[in-house]
C-alpha cells in the first residue's frame, strides 16, 4: 500500500547525488556505521569494552567518533560516517536523549570530524530520521570538499 510519500525525499536525493559525484570524481569510498545494539557488535566494530557498556548514557560524539574510526580501519574506506541519535517519539531527560538530538562523526585516514545537533523537530521520528540523513550527508560533503572544521 502506498502512502503517497516519496522516499527518499528530494532533499536527501540531492545531497546523495552530490556526495556520489564527489566520491566518483576522486575515486574514493565511504562506509556507514550506525548505532550498535549488542555488546558483541560494539566490541567487534566500535572497540568497546565491558566498562564502556556499563558507563553508557546515550549517544555522544565520542562514541560515534570511536565507531567511525574503528569501522574505517576495518573496512579500509576513504571515509566512514557514523551517526547515533534520538529520533523519537520518546526520549529521556538529558540533552542527548531528547528527540531530535544526533551525534555525527566522519573518520578519514588522519582525522575524525565530529558534530552534534538538534533538529528542532520534536518527537516526529520520521522527520528526525530524514533530517539526520540530510545533516550527515551534508557533513560528509563538507569533509570531502575540505570545508569541515574539526
Amino acid at each position: 500500500m502506498s502512502t503517497g510519500k516519496e522516499f527518499p525525499p528530494e532533499r536527501v536525493r540531492e545531497v546523495v547525488k552530490e556526495v556520489a559525484m564527489l566520491l566518483r570524481e576522486r575515486g574514493e569510498s565511504v562506509s556507514v556505521a550506525e548505532t550498535l545494539y549488542t555488546l558483541e557488535s560494539r566490541i567487534a566494530f566500535a572497540g568497546w569494552t565491558q566498562e564502556n557498556t556499563k558507563n553508557y548514557k546515550g549517544p555522544t560524539t565520542a562514541i560515534v567518533a570511536g565507531l567511525a574510526s574503528n569501522v574505517r580501519a576495518k573496512l579500509g574506506s576513504t571515509y566512514t560516517i557514523c551517526e547515533s541519535g534520538t529520533a523519537g517519539p520518546t526520549g529521556g531527560s538529558t540533552p542527548n536523549r531528547t528527540p531530535g538530538y544526533v551525534a555525527l562523526a566522519i573518520a578519514t585516514e588522519n582525522e575524525v570530524f565530529e558534530r552534534e545537533l538538534s533538529t528542532g523537530l520534536g518527537g516526529d521520528r520520521e522527520a528526525n530520521m530524514v533530517q539526520f540523513a540530510v545533516e550527515a550527508l551534508g557533513f560528509l560533503r563538507d569533509v570531502i570538499k575540505g570545508d569541515a572544521k574539526l
